[in-house]
């Protein structure tokens, strides 16, 4: 499945469409953020009934402002367009399909 970037404008629109929503917040310059990139590719493969999105908090300042991010990268789950789990930091294939499935 492909991942979409979202920005400040189509965030809210977007996010409310599906039942389960993984939203990446990172930036460009960001070491682990570069890292965790093609992990959430091969991810967003594996998993088919759920809707992987990126926000760069660098260009989307207020939707990482909402969201409270501080660090990054963040991996925020929503549930109908509310928060469910976070995650901070760098994970591993593994660990992100794992912090996905808990909350199906």
């Amino acid at each position: 499945m492909e991942i979409k970037h979202l920005n400040d404008e189509n965030f809210e629109e977007e996010t409310n469409k599906s039942n389960l929503v993984v939203v990446d917040f990172f930036a460009t310059w960001c070491g682990p953020c570069r890292i965790l990139g093609p992990i959430l590719e091969n991810v967003a493969d594996e998993v088919k009934d759920v809707d992987i999105f990126k926000v760069d908090v660098d260009e989307n300042e207020e939707t990482a402002k909402n969201f409270g991010v501080m660090s990054i990268p963040t991996v925020v789950l929503l549930r109908d367009g509310k928060e469910v789990a976070r995650n901070v930091g760098l994970m591993n294939y593994d660990n992100l399909l794992d912090f996905i499935n808990q909350h199906k």
